[in-house]
């Protein structure tokens, strides 16, 4: 089980940290990913880290922006996001996956979303 928390309305420029706490997994042997769907659009991907949290991966359009960043104790992922945009409201998704990279289908367990909600 995957359990993303975090979200909330915040104002243009704020900060916000989502996280993600996984149950009933090995966590420390899952790759773990982010994604976001804003209204009308597919989901995209926003940004993965690999089960021993060396390697990191962005979305280009948001590097320099967020982090994601993982406790391996306490079976939890971050997501990191500063210099928020309106472009940034989506529903947040957290996911696991064994081979886990910037693709949905790499990925075999998913969370229910956390929504944030950026305002101008």
């Amino acid at each position: 089980q995957l359990q993303a928390s975090g979200g909330g309305l915040v104002q243009a420029g704020d900060s916000l940290r989502l996280s993600c706490a996984v149950s009933g997994l090995t966590f420390s042997t899952y790759d773990m990913g982010w994604f976001r769907q804003a209204p009308g659009k597919e989901r995209e991907f926003v940004a993965a880290i690999t089960w021993s949290g060396i390697t990191t991966t962005y979305a280009d359009s948001l590097k320099g922006r967020f982090t994601t960043s993982r406790d391996n104790a306490k079976n939890t992922v971050y997501l990191q996001m500063n210099s928020l945009k309106p472009e940034d409201t989506a529903v947040y998704y957290c996911a696991a996956g064994l081979r886990g990279g910037q693709l949905i289908y790499e990925y075999e367990y998913w969370g229910q979303g956390t929504l944030v909600t950026v305002s101008s």
